[in-house]
């Protein structure tokens, strides 16, 4: 048994994976026996496949269409064998040891899930832990950024002491740590959620019969896109996964 699984799905990103896989090599000490899986959803050619092969603890799948994030990520739930596993996104770059100081913060605390802290490149803290989403929530979160400022920070949780360790509702779903076991009682992502929403599902499901953690002992830079906020497309899907959301959680 493995001490680490990790899962990427990559679309369309080849840089992107790339640079993720070489800040988790170089930072991840070799104590920790891991394998990364990188699960190709991309519609397009690439050399992901022979550029990883580098990597001795790497194993590819190429997927023949794009089932969907969380689909992807569920595509190693029957070959993992590992005490922890970790759902990694692409756009994510390790400065330092992330998973050391995680997995020992689950042993201590018991936690099912936790989640580092999440820096953007200037390696200020993202707004990425919330309380449970709400329709109201996310509308303001979408159409009206510059109102209801109280609101927003009681959501994004602004009060907490982000020095301290916290349960967490809702952590935006960039890079966390769950204990193997456990993704696979609750049988990994929802796969009725192409993109979007899932990791708060995820999160909402872990809580309900284990407990989230915020760590503040370990830090991800997270390379954030918010790719709804700039395509119609994407949009689009992003509304249909509120919907599918709130339907289910009502």
């Amino acid at each position: 048994m493995k001490d680490l699984t990790v899962s990427i799905v990559a679309f369309n990103d080849e840089e992107d994976v790339l640079n993720a896989v070489s800040s988790i090599e170089e930072h991840t000490p070799s104590l920790i026996a891991k394998t990364i899986y990188i699960i190709d959803n991309s519609d397009k050619p690439n050399n992901l496949d022979s550029l990883l092969k580098k990597f001795d603890d790497v194993e590819y799948i190429r997927q023949e269409k794009n089932t969907g994030f969380g689909s992807g990520h569920n595509k190693v739930l029957d070959i993992i064998d590992s005490k922890y596993h970790a759902i990694v996104n692409p756009d994510i770059v390790l400065k330092e040891d992330a998973f050391s100081p995680l997995i020992s913060f689950i042993e201590q605390s018991g936690a099912g899930m936790v989640a580092p802290k999440l820096l953007n490149e200037n390696g200020e803290m993202i707004k990425a832990y919330r309380l449970d989403p709400t329709p109201f929530d996310m509308f303001i979160r979408m159409f009206l950024k510059s109102a209801f400022k109280k609101r927003q920070a009681k959501h994004t949780m602004q009060d907490m002491d982000y020095s301290k360790p916290f349960k967490v509702p809702f952590v935006q779903g960039s890079f966390l740590v769950i204990k193997t076991d456990l993704f696979k009682k609750l049988h990994g992502f929802d796969e009725r959620f192409f993109l979007y929403m899932e990791d708060a599902d995820l999160c909402r499901r872990v809580n309900s019969v284990s407990t989230l953690m915020y760590c503040p002992d370990a830090s991800v830079v997270h390379l954030w896109g918010q790719g709804s906020h700039k395509s119609l497309k994407l949009f689009k899907i992003h509304v249909g996964s509120m919907i599918k959301y709130f339907n289910k959680w009502k």
